[in-house]
């Protein structure tokens, strides 16, 4: 896997991005901002709070009615002390259709969703007109305008991400702890998930947009994820 390098200053310089980044943030009126503590867990207090997968299964099984059916699926999750994981799925009971660990530790990323409004850009290093957009394997990951480094897809599950799909697979939404596997090491400290279903927009073969669907359609944080290869 390429090092991560890390340009906090780093332009987004993709047209078709930037144009997306755009379009997100014309649609934006709110300024408010969450304080900077606990960021993943305060992004999410409009979820479920659970750390039983036994009870997630049970309470969160079944969408609420606001939700489609054809509503794409969002997995970010990780160990507190390392690498957070992004997992695309259109039917939880099913494998990801897209599987990256972002270069991005969990303290970072909670630091960057402290704010009302987060955007996670991934930009293919790689160019292949036969593929579709999320077969391409390298990407560059921006987050909030900041390029943080580079990511392979994954073809095939860890242990851990493999641990964590199981243990989801009849959630539609929620955030919080899960069982941690026999071999997990404590340094690691607990295997934290935020779930939540997505709007999914393809403006072209070589972009695509997730918009992160509130509860209900309540007012509260934006997470948009977006998926771009240049030409």
């Amino acid at each position: 896997m390429p090092s991560v390098h890390s340009s906090p200053c780093y332009p987004m310089e993709n047209p078709a991005l930037a144009s997306l980044l755009r379009h997100t943030t014309g649609e934006s009126k709110r300024s408010s901002k969450f304080s900077s503590g606990g960021g993943l867990l305060k992004m999410f207090k409009l979820f479920p709070m659970l750390t039983s997968g036994c009870k997630m299964v049970a309470l969160l099984g079944r969408p609420r009615k606001m939700l489609k059916d054809s509503a794409t699926t969002g997995t970010i999750f990780g160990y507190r002390k390392g690498r957070v994981s992004l997992a695309i799925q259109e039917d939880t009971r099913q494998m990801p259709i897209f599987l990256i660990e972002l270069p991005m530790l969990a303290s970072a990323l909670n630091k960057e969703m402290a704010s009302d409004i987060m955007r996670i850009a991934l930009e293919s290093e790689t160019k292949s007109s036969r593929k579709k957009l999320m077969e391409e394997f390298v990407w560059a990951v921006y987050c909030n305008g900041r390029k943080v480094g580079y990511s392979i897809r994954r073809k095939q599950m860890s242990d851990d991400e493999l641990h964590v799909m199981q243990h989801l697979r009849g959630v539609s939404m929620g955030a919080g702890v899960l069982p941690t596997a026999s071999d997990h090491k404590d340094s690691d400290g607990e295997m934290t998930y935020m779930r939540a279903r997505f709007e999914r927009v393809v403006g072209s073969k070589d972009s695509e947009a997730l918009y992160m669907i509130n509860p209900d359609g309540a007012q509260g944080p934006e997470l948009s994820i977006f998926f771009v290869r240049p030409h």
